[in-house]
């Protein structure tokens, strides 16, 4: 599926195509140059989840947890883990297989540790203010 962002109001509709096109699927990974809008769009998936709390990038905690109606949501940023024991030494086998939604920034880094099913979605830079989104089931 492509979704095309040509401002931040289409950031809530693509997040709720998003969570449809996953059909219960709780986990998902975003791919994108630094810059191209995986925390920004991450927030508003968060939101379309019903979460509340402020959500920022978990970039030197690793993970942070948020709240969504009574349900946890995982967020992840591995982009400063130096090597795959960092994410052992977070625990990441329990949030990866706990049943709740998993939303992962910079997944290559982690790549062999993913589950086998997730969502992925890819954000392109097409200008300053246009994005496109490749969402596919893996």
């Amino acid at each position: 599926m492509k979704i095309k962002i040509t401002s931040l109001d289409d950031l809530d509709e693509a997040s709720k195509n998003l969570l449809d096109f996953a059909a219960g699927e709780k986990t998902f990974v975003f791919e994108g140059d630094m810059g191209a809008g995986k925390t920004t769009f991450i927030k508003s998936v968060a939101k379309a989840l019903g979460v509340k709390d402020l959500v920022s990038s978990p970039t030197f905690s690793i993970v942070n947890e948020y709240d969504a109606m009574g349900r946890p949501v995982y967020h992840f940023d591995f982009y400063r883990i130096k090597d795959l024991q960092e994410a052992y030494d977070i625990g990441y086998e329990e949030y990866f297989y706990s049943g709740n939604t998993c939303l992962i920034e910079w997944p290559q880094k982690v790549g062999g540790l993913l589950p086998d099913s997730y969502i992925k979605t890819e954000i392109s830079i097409v200008s300053e203010s246009e994005r496109e989104l490749l969402i596919t089931k893996i």
